[in-house]
């Protein structure tokens, strides 16, 4: 389970959000969101997962339905589908940049031709259009989704568990090795080093308490938990389906949750900003990771920073992609088993079938990714299924098992063969501090003032001024706040909006299918039962 944890956003999103937030300032939230919300969604979802794997489901409505009486409750199992499905079509896209800049590192495309003017060749970006079909690009998405259905067709044991057998150890040696070689650089010894690189790890690892009085430091805090730990997904619900009833269930969630922290701080907060802080200066790197992510530092910056380790270049051009690649397909995997086990305990179908039908619904998905990457449907589908929908999953199911399940069942079913005593202050948390803490970041993400200024939005709203909504606010993004609402522009040409529009529709319909697959899965099994 900790190789469904560790993905991309560890080495990516972590580092690039802690620089945005004041490094340690953002830490102590990050923390605190990982012992409050974190930790209980893993123990919910492992025993959410384990209850429903004893009446013989694997996927999320199956289990949602054991939960209650409530002819509804599987319907919400419907995200455990919808998002894996969804959030994979992307990130196999993603994942297969990695792959490409490990064969372009180690063949020295970096050292004759800038990353900065690669990717946009490479993803077929182009002045004015919205629509590309770069074929460098949909060949390796094409490579890396065949890898990832064929070891999705070899089963548990010899397919995922095996890859991650492989997968992990590599990631984390080719990180450790690309840490200890970045923090040994020295100003006026490497060349083009213009500063220590622990000062950029002492800006992550310093606490800051400032970070403790500003709302926007952790909401980023707690969405992060939602990225690296997997949970909101279904994902974790699946695996978690194998274990048997009464073993342990409790060190296991707690220990492939503090194993994806070790390798996101550690690991993940000494490779980024630290080499990157060596030789562009702290305040640059700030300024390259705005927005949150650390995508520009990593598949921009990073390769051409790589140039000035002589011989070993391309090598650490091949870790740092290849450790990336581990961390992607160790996650897309984990993402591909909770569909195809839906398939194949309520339709039916095979194991190769299924592996085959998730294949073909990403290479759909993905190619909608591949194609309109320019006008942005890569960052619809990150927003919306990467992100909104894991929130949403979550908060319903931290509810459910609350106060539906009932906490008696669902503390019993926790405890029930424990390797560790769970501190019993943890059924308090469950039951009312993580549902509230969900809610709060879902308000957060929905009405997110502009600029992030809860304060003047608070001012504007009681003197009869109105909400200025933040345009990646939930609300914001639906209204297209800051934009101009048009299909086409006076030339007739499409525009992002349209771009971004289409997006949703295809995301609406394929839940609106989920949904459809759902229903008739029951309506076939009581028309056996009658």
């Amino acid at each position: 389970m900790a190789g469904n944890a560790v993905g991309l956003g560890n080495f990516l999103r972590f580092p690039a959000q802690a620089a945005q937030n004041g490094g340690g300032a953002f830490l102590i939230p990050y923390l605190i969101s990982f012992v409050l919300m974190g930790i209980p969604l893993l123990w919910v979802e492992w025993a959410i997962g384990r209850h429903g794997g004893q009446f013989g489901h694997h996927s999320a409505p199956g289990m949602f339905d054991r939960l209650g009486k409530r002819k509804w409750l599987k319907y919400l199992g419907v995200f455990g589908l919808f998002t894996n499905l969804t959030v994979a079509a992307y990130y196999c896209y993603l994942e297969s940049w990695t792959l490409a800049y490990v064969w372009h590192s180690l063949v020295g495309t970096f050292q004759s031709t800038s990353a900065a003017e690669f990717l946009p060749r490479y993803l077929g970006q182009h002045e004015g259009s919205f629509f590309a079909l770069p074929g460098e690009a949909f060949f390796w998405f094409l490579l890396t989704l065949a890898l990832n259905t064929w070891i999705l067709s070899r089963g548990l044991a010899k397919g995922i568990e095996l890859a991650a057998k492989i997968g992990m150890p590599l990631l984390l040696i080719f990180a450790a090795i690309l840490a200890i070689r970045g923090l040994a650089l020295e100003p006026g010894v490497d060349p083009g080093v213009t500063q220590s690189p622990f000062e950029g790890l002492n800006f992550v690892w310093n606490p800051n308490l400032s970070g403790l009085t500003n709302p926007n430091t952790w909401l980023a805090a707690a969405g992060q938990i939602f990225f690296t730990l997997s949970v909101g997904m279904g994902s974790i619900h699946c695996y978690a389906s194998y274990v048997r009833k009464r073993q342990d269930i409790a060190l296991n969630a707690a220990s492939a949750g503090w194993m994806n922290e070790f390798v996101e701080v550690v690991l993940g907060g000494t490779l980024l900003i630290p080499i990157a802080t060596a030789y562009l200066g702290l305040a640059a790197v700030q300024q390259s990771t705005a927005g949150g992510s650390g995508f520009g530092l990593g598949f921009l910056t990073l390769p051409t920073l790589f140039n000035n380790w002589g011989w070993f270049a391309p090598i650490a051009g091949a870790m740092w992609f290849g450790l990336l690649f581990f961390a992607g397909i160790t996650s897309s995997l984990a993402m591909g088993q909770p569909v195809m086990a839906f398939f194949e305990d309520e339709y039916r179908v095979s194991r190769v079938r299924s592996a085959v039908l998730f294949g073909l619904g990403t290479l759909l998905l993905g190619f909608w990714c591949v194609w309109l990457y320019p006008g942005g449907s890569f960052d619809e589908f990150d927003f919306w299924t990467g992100t909104f929908s894991l929130v949403v999953f979550a908060l319903g199911e931290a509810f459910i098992f609350a106060y539906i399940f009932g906490m008696e069942k669902g503390w019993e079913e926790i405890t029930r063969g424990s390797d560790m005593k769970v501190p019993r202050i943890f059924r308090f948390i469950i039951q009312y501090v993580t549902p509230v803490f969900i809610l709060v970041v879902f308000v957060g993400a929905m009405f997110n003032p502009a600029g992030g200024d809860w304060a003047g939005a608070f001012s504007s709203l009681l003197s009869g001024g109105g909400w200025s909504f933040d345009p990646g606010s939930v609300i914001g993004r639906v209204l297209h706040t800051g934009v101009d609402y048009a299909w086409f522009d006076d030339t007739g040409k499409a525009t992002k909006v349209m771009v971004q529009d289409l997006t949703r529709i295809l995301l609406m319909l394929v839940f609106s299918l989920c949904t459809w697959l759902v229903w008739k899965a029951w309506r076939n099994k009581e028309r056996r039962a009658a």
